[in-house]
Parts: structure tokens; sequence; C-alpha cells
């Protein structure tokens, strides 16, 4: 299938609203016209880089209208964008560059010393560019001098209405995996999300979470296509959050439910003094929300609060209204048009209403593995994808996640495979065996913690394996404790019984994740 060809929108809302407000960031503003001439000025610096459609761009940063810029650009050329996570140590970034084989690192000056850690260890030379402001270091390209020399003529609009991409999310064998969309999303799966969510061009977006998480990316880029004015919060801050929306009369956003928490949680009488009157949803997902967070969020914000379940590999599948919020405690709502659900038992036969089942979808979005026609293979069963969630369907047709048939722990929205923390427990000379779990968090959902057998004769603290860890593995990968035992819980043949340990740390609680 050859690249889906539209009518550019960011051209056509500079055309016909070329005044409007495109992107607020702080006191930056930026309008559908100046955002277009940005584009493609960016997308012929590409262009005189020698990128080609099929090419790799990476970027490491904070929310910014660069990051705007740059995805728009790449969107024109068919170039595929890889947003790196900046919570990553040089190694884990040079990993994601090699294996996406990157050849453009755009950067923020706030990551300039992880990219240059890292760069002994990147493969095929790829051009470095410095996004703000500052000198570029040696080696080192400056984004502004690369758009001074560009013109926005020599590069013509076109390209998908949501470009290629590549998301890496990590895998149960420990290494990260690109979820690739070689050709975009599909047009009508856009408009499925346009319509499920009741989103409209006159809404105001506030791009508050990482960038880099691809429902944020998502619901921004969809504004964008709207032609709604996206305010951009540089790093996620309550307070600030909650100022924002009052000042530029915020109408929608998206937060995963540890972000509304941290809004919720400050001071009544700082929130007393904010106008929310304007928000009309919040779309939460990417990890559970509990019950009684939602009623928190309700009672203060309104019956606001939207509700998705989805993944980096399967796009948006079901959607919980406001109105059935807490009508329907622990759902994650009704199959959004466009997707075929199964459930099904552990030889593949679907299971009845009522029986949980490994959640399987078939649509449009589905990603494939770059490079990992095994791991694609391994998710796919007759065209239906799966990520290892466990869920039931109720009569009404409403589906409740309820547990994860592998061990990968959500922490605050953001995915972590333990095989990848384990891997750099096993380095540790003092360890023997080591498993690492997700277990209860009031703010989080789960926080990592690792449960170690040390060799005989052996010593090692918890403080001591976790400060093993912090130099080797992003922070939020990190145990936050560690539980020694004698021996591990294992099977007739021998492996781990990770599910009997996890299931130690979740005794007496509503839910299983």
């Amino acid at each position: 299938m050859g690249q889906q060809s539209v009518p550019d929108p960011l051209a056509a809302h500079a055309a016909t609203r070329g005044d409007k407000p495109a992107l607020i960031e702080g006191d930056r503003v930026v309008n559908f016209a100046q955002l277009n001439q940005r584009a493609n000025r960016v997308a012929a610096a590409l262009r005189r880089l020698g990128l080609e459609a099929g090419d790799r761009v990476t970027g490491i940063s904070y929310n910014s209208i660069e990051g705007s810029e740059i995805s728009h650009a790449t969107r024109r050329l068919a170039i595929v964008g890889v947003p790196i996570n900046y919570h990553l140590k040089p190694a884990e970034l040079a990993y994601i560059v090699n294996d996406s084989g990157a050849r453009v690192i755009t950067s923020s000056p706030d990551f300039v010393e992880v990219v240059e850690e890292a760069r002994s260890q990147l493969e095929g030379n790829p051009r470095l560019v410095l996004t703000g402001p500052g000198q570029p270091p040696p080696g080192w390209l400056g984004y502004e001098e690369l758009l001074a020399e560009a013109t926005p003529e020599e590069a013509a609009a076109g390209g998908s209405a949501i470009g290629a991409s590549m998301i890496y999310t990590s895998g149960t064998t420990g290494r990260p995996k690109g979820a690739y969309r070689p050709n975009g999303i599909n047009l009508e799966n856009i408009l499925q999300s346009i319509s499920a969510f009741e989103l409209s061009g006159d809404d105001v977006h506030l791009m508050a979470g990482p960038g880099y998480h691809s429902a944020v990316g998502y619901f921004s880029a969809l504004s964008q296509l709207l032609g709604e004015t996206v305010v951009i919060e540089k790093r996620f801050d309550a307070a600030e959050a909650l100022a924002l929306i009052g000042r530029h009369r915020v109408t929608t956003t998206f937060m995963a439910p540890t972000l509304i928490a941290r809004m919720l949680n400050q001071p009544e009488e700082y929130r007393a003094g904010i106008d929310h009157s304007s928000l009309r949803q919040i779309i939460t997902g990417a990890a559970p929300c509990p019950i009684s967070l939602k009623e928190r969020c309700i009672s203060y914000f309104g019956p606001i609060l939207w509700e998705f379940y989805g993944a980096t590999e399967t796009g948006i599948n079901t959607v919980l209204r406001p109105e059935d919020q807490l009508r329907k405690p622990g759902s994650a709502g009704q199959a959004v048009p466009g997707q075929e659900i199964r459930l099904v038992d552990e030889e593949g036969v679907e299971v009845p209403v009522g029986m949980p089942g490994e959640f399987m979808v078939s649509n449009a979005w589905l990603a494939e593995y770059y490079n990992r026609p095994d791991a694609t293979a391994d998710s796919n069963h007759d065209g239906f994808f799966s990520v290892g969630d466990i869920a039931f369907r109720d009569e009404e047709g409403y589906y409740y996640i309820c547990d994860r048939k592998i061990d990968m722990i959500i922490s605050g929205g953001v995915n972590i495979y333990p095989a990848e923390v384990e891997a750099i427990l096993f380095e540790n000379p003092a360890v023997e065996d080591a498993a690492v779990l997700g277990v209860p968090n009031e703010e989080f959902g789960e926080e990592v913690k690792a449960v170690v057998k040390l060799k005989p004769g052996a010593t090692a603290t918890e403080a001591e394996l976790i400060e093993f860890c912090r130099s080797r593995v992003a922070g939020y990968k990190r145990p936050k404790s560690v539980d020694f035992i004698d021996d591990f819980p294992r099977d007739v043949a021998g492996k781990t019984q990770k599910r009997r340990l996890r299931e130690l740390y979740w005794q007496g609680q509503s839910r299983k994740i």
C-alpha cells in the first residue's frame, strides 16, 4: 500500500484562517500561516540534508513549537518520525537510533549532553541538529540556520493527514520494538476518532503530557488537523496546567490518570481560583483510572471525563463516554466503529459474556514491529492483534480490562517491561536471580519492584541495587524498592512463576493492573 495522499490540512488552514493562533507556548504565538511557512522550510532543509520518503528522523525534546514544525515537515515528505522518550539514558537512546536507522537526530539544548554521551555508540553517522537557542556543539547543525538557508517554495504540500511514525514500545525480550506505521494513520480512522470524541475545529487543546507518548501526540495532531489552537505546556506541571486552562480558555486535553490526580491534588484554595468553565473534555487513557479518581475529577470539573482503551500498536479500540463513567465503574467503554474485537481463551475460542479472555482486535490502525517479523507474527492471530491484556464484556457490550497476560508494568501511563530491567540486575555480580514486578501505587497505578535472590556468600543492599540501576536505565524504569528472597516459585520445568510472586503484592486489591 502506497503513501496515503490527501490534501494538506495545514496548507488549507493557512489559506483560510492564516491569522488564527495555531500554537501557543509560553509567550510565543505562531499562527497557521507562519506554521505552514516554517514547516515548509523544515521540509526543504531535510531535503537538502538528503532525506527522502521512508527515511527516519528522531527527536528528543520537551514539548515545543519546533516539535510541531518538524512533525508537519516529515509528514509532507513521507519521512518517518521517531519520537524518543526524554527520560532515556544514552545507551537506550543509541539503541533506538541504531535500530530505527535514523539519519537525523534533533535535540533541544536540554538533551544535548545525553546525545553527546550516546554519540560514540551511534551507527551510520546520523546528522545532529540543535533545535533551540545557543551555539551548536562541534559536529552539530543549527536548526534556525538550516531554515534560513531553505525557502518555503522548495517543499510542496502533501503527504498523509497524520504522518508515518515509529514509536518504540518495549517487549518481553527486554529490547524495545518500533511500532511502525509506514503510511501514517488511515483517514477513515482519523474521522472515526473525531466523531467518537466529538472534536471540533473551534476547540482549544492543551498539550500537557509528554509528546513522545503516542496518545499525547495523536490528540495534539488531531487538533492541528482540525484547525484548533494548541496550547503547549513544555513539561507537565499541575499548577501550570490548571492556570493554562483558565488563561487560554482551553476546551479539551488528554491526560493520563496520574496527571489528572496531580491537578486535583493542588491546594483547594489554588483550584478555587481557577476558571475551568471552558473545559468540556478531559480524555484519559494509557492506564487504568480508579473510580475514586473519576469521582474527584467529576466533582471538580463536572461530567467532562472521557476514557479510552487502546495501545500504540492497535490505536483506539474502545471509548467510555462521560455519562457512563459512574454508571459503568471499571469499564473501558464500548468498541469504536471500525474495531472488530474478540475475547478468546487459551485455545483461541471466543469466550461468552462475562468471562475473561485475551483482548484481540482487528482494524486499519494495526502497526507492525519494524524489522521484527517474528514479534509481529507472535502478536498477530489470523489478522487480530493482541498486546496481552485480559478483558471481559458485559451484556451491554462494555469492555473491562481486568488483567494482563504478559508481565508489562504500567506506571503513570508509561509502559515498562520487566525483562529490560531484569537484564540490568543480572549484570550485578551479587545477583543470582531477579524478577521485576508491578506492585500497587496509589498515584501511579503501579510502581516497579525488584525481587532478588543473591548468590551464595554475596551481599548487596536495596540501596546498592537501586543505585546500580541508576546510570543504566531510565529513572521511570528503575526499581523503587527491592525485596530479597531465598528462592522463587517455579513450575515443573523450573521457570519462575512470576504471576504467583506478583499475586502476593496484589492481595486485597480490587484490580490486578
